[in-house]
């Protein structure tokens, strides 16, 4: 089953797999961020199998000149033990109807340039493209730790 996460007690029961992708963050700050993000439109899906959740997907509806209407994918994630079952591509097979049903025109993300194996699930078994670098600058002390 996938549903949206929309309570801090599911959040929190979510921190372990989102932690997978987001090594740097801890509960509190995870906690922080995602009630900032939520008031910037972002939704946390999850894929839920035997009453735990095994993969995440977090995104948003957003417009921007050269997309138009848009959902932008900033997490996806299945839990280690549990990949290569299909989850990951169920997810977000999910989350492109979801934008379909929202009027968006694509579906974009963007992933660390050390993610291989993810480069190659987008490309050649979801069917994304590569289309752009992304470019970075830290303003304040260290980089950013996201991927």
């Amino acid at each position: 089953m996938i549903r949206e996460l929309t309570t801090e007690e599911e959040w929190i029961a979510a921190f372990p797999v989102m932690k997978e992708l987001r090594t740097h963050l801890d509960l509190e700050t995870y906690l922080s961020l995602l009630s900032e993000m939520r008031a910037q439109g972002y939704q946390l899906f999850a894929l839920e199998k035997e009453g735990r959740f095994v993969a995440l997907a977090g995104a948003a509806v957003m417009t921007n000149f050269y997309n138009g209407r848009y959902l932008f994918l900033f997490d996806l994630v299945t839990r280690e033990e549990e990949r290569s079952k299909g989850y990951g591509a169920e997810l977000l097979r999910h989350v492109e109807a979801f934008a379909r049903d929202n009027g968006c025109q694509l579906v974009e993300l963007t992933s660390g340039v050390q993610r291989k194996d993810a480069h190659r699930f987008y490309e050649e078994k979801m069917g994304y493209s590569r289309t752009s670098w992304v470019f970075r600058k830290a303003l304040h002390g260290e980089p950013n730790k996201g991927e």
